[in-house]
């Protein structure tokens, strides 16, 4: 995810909920004088409550607002505010209700949010409850936004007007509508992620499963060993390459991959293709994007046997580098115009199926651990490419 993109939700997040502590340590200051305990001072108290309690409401508002994750949160956010009742609505209807009174006021709830959404501003109401036991007189209405405006409401109720709950529940509607726009970013997030292992998928040619298969039936007569062996690493390689789930894998899975394209495209090019691989056993377990390493070895193909008539040596190196896992793909192929290379990386020239492959792997590094860790690539015409790649061992998120 974007890391500007998550500065500017995270700092207002961090902004209402520590509005929300000193609120709520004023309350606690209030109780803490009638009492002889020493538990810290009542804003330390209180700040405490409130980012556990925040805490544990999170995780079902990062799913978005649906009526489970209201469910879940409700009874949370009620516990926060310390009010009698809490609901939560999207634009139509009341999502979730924690606490008595749903019965008869959840129907007239909707009718306030109405009025609120339409201004657009929260708002503190009589609930007109004609129940002489019904502690539900006031009810607090805020506003829960999103990227595409007024999501719903978040409505407290309590027994009496107050201005501190009025504050304390627009900060919660705050915090919450901040959890909603990040669940917005990892929706988000997964479509593209998605969307751009679709590309590579679709980039795994045609034409080198039409040779791989060719290359496996010349063996059929002349070594039917040896084309039993090829046929398995075939469908192990399109199985792992078209799997459905996971948006990373671990170093150790793209490696036994990146063995099998390579047994495949020795089957055809024979002793002209050359590998070594040097893997620290420390990075197996290292979690990295999916199918990050396929197109950069494709590439090396590509040019190092495709492209030239010689012999082509490919060297993959995945070493420890202390909180890293640096890994780098170096081929001795007819290399690339440096210029050229950069307006490819740009996305201004993405006409080879080397260039997309390139392209979708740095945009993606980029995208998971941020610009500082995009492809280093060292190439020039008819002096071969070294690509290197680094990965945080540890990354919130990423995971196989």
């Amino acid at each position: 995810m974007n890391a500007g993109l998550l500065a500017a939700v995270a700092v207002p997040a961090a902004a209402a909920l520590l509005a929300l502590g000193f609120v709520l340590g004023r309350l606690e200051a209030r109780r803490a004088g009638r009492s002889g305990l020493d538990l810290g001072t009542p804003v330390e108290r209180a700040t405490f409550h409130t980012l556990h309690t925040a805490s544990l409401a999170a995780p079902p508002l990062r799913a978005g607002l649906t009526e489970d994750a209201a469910r879940k949160a409700a009874r949370r956010l009620r516990s926060l505010l310390g009010t009698e009742a809490l609901s939560l609505t999207d634009r139509e209807r009341v999502l979730a209700w924690d606490g008595p009174g749903a019965d008869h006021h959840e129907r007239r709830a909707m009718a306030r949010v109405h009025e609120m959404l339409a201004s657009g501003r929260s708002a503190s109401v009589r609930t007109d409850c004609q129940r002489p036991d019904c502690p539900l007189k006031w009810a607090v209405i805020a506003p829960l936004t999103g990227e595409d405006g007024m999501l719903g409401a978040l409505v407290a109720y309590g027994s009496r007007e107050s201005a501190v709950l009025v504050r304390a529940a627009t900060e919660v509607a705050r915090w919450v509508s901040v959890q909603l726009e990040l669940s917005e970013l990892d929706r988000s997030r997964t479509r593209l992620m998605e969307a751009e292992i679709k590309a590579l998928r679709a980039q795994i040619s045609p034409h080198f499963i039409f040779n791989s298969l060719a290359a496996i039936a010349s063996f059929v007569r002349t070594d039917p060993e040896r084309a039993r062996d090829l046929l398995l690493e075939f469908a192990d390689f399109t199985r792992y390459s078209f799997r459905r789930h996971g948006e990373f894998t671990t170093l150790a899975d793209e490696l036994r991959s990146i063995e099998q394209y390579l047994a495949l495209a020795g089957a055809r090019f024979g002793d002209r293709l050359k590998v070594t691989l040097q893997v620290a056993p420390e990075v197996l377990p290292v979690a990295m994007p999916f199918l990050c390493l396929q197109p950069l070895v494709e590439n090396a193909v590509k040019h190092g046997l495709e492209d030239s008539a010689g012999e082509c040596r490919i060297g993959i190196v995945a070493r420890d580098a202390g909180s890293e896992a640096v890994l780098t793909v170096e081929d001795n192929g007819v290399g690339m115009d440096p210029a050229l290379l950069r307006r490819i990386l740009a996305g201004e020239r993405n006409g080879s199926s080397s260039g997309i492959g390139l392209t979708n792997v740095d945009e993606r590094m980029r995208q998971v651990y941020g610009d500082g860790h995009a492809l280093v690539i060292e190439t020039g015409v008819g002096a071969g490419m070294k690509i290197t790649m680094r990965f945080p061992k540890y990354r919130p998120g990423v995971h196989s």
